[in-house]
């Protein structure tokens, strides 16, 4: 079920980093960053790493890219703690 919760999450993400790439190619109107961040912490931080690569999107705003550094960090020790809380050393 965790498995199934994060693709789609991630799923989602992409496609709303794409859909603001597009949006701003094309001067429409944009998808929140507050939006886009949202989605990294519901678990999208990969596929919001993997847009800014593969689509070249906001990567160069670097008050987005601490803020999504901060949510991946804050990610990565939580399932850090996770995992020694359940297979102690």
């Amino acid at each position: 079920m965790l498995a199934l919760y994060l693709l789609a999450i991630n799923a989602l993400t992409f496609l709303a980093f794409y859909g603001d790439k597009r949006a701003s190619i094309r001067k429409r109107w944009r998808v929140p960053e507050a939006s886009l961040l949202l989605l990294a912490l519901l678990g999208g931080t990969p596929a919001a790493w993997g847009a800014r690569k593969w689509l070249r999107h906001k990567t160069r705003k670097t008050s987005f890219s601490v803020r999504l550094g901060m949510i991946a960090a804050v990610q990565v020790a939580g399932i850090v703690w996770l995992v020694f809380q359940h297979y102690p050393l």
